[in-house]
């Protein structure tokens, strides 16, 4: 049986998440929700952010656990994300933000064959 990823990473956020992990040590994201730092995926030191029942793991990039809200994730269970980067400041609490870079969350719709994988993997 083949696994869909629910979240994916680019080359690029890839290595900045080397760079920082050499920095930081072991880290994790959570996808922001739209308040203070907008839709950003968040990067902390791992531990940093206590999650919990409301949160969901979707996965892991470059070896980093990957969250988001329950109920963000009702709204996005549809789609795959892909974690890119661009020339910017990150969020006020994320870890890339001195770094001239932000993370940035892309998203494509599942197909119809890789939503019906998804949900046979979960029953």
């Amino acid at each position: 049986m083949t696994t869909i990823a629910r979240v994916l990473a680019s080359d690029a956020a890839l290595e900045l998440i080397t760079r920082l992990k050499a920095k930081h040590g072991s880290l994790m994201f959570h996808q922001s929700g739209g308040c203070c730092d907008g839709s950003s995926p968040m990067c902390y030191p791992e531990g940093d952010l206590l999650v919990g029942d409301g949160d969901v793991c979707l996965g892991e990039i470059g070896g980093c656990p990957f969250y988001m809200s329950a109920p963000q994730f009702e709204y996005w269970k549809h789609t795959q994300l892909t974690i890119d980067v661009v020339p910017g400041r990150g969020g006020m609490f994320s870890l890339e933000g001195p770094e001239g870079l932000r993370f940035l969350t892309r998203s494509r719709l599942f197909t119809d064959d890789e939503w019906k994988m998804l949900e046979a993997e979960s029953n």
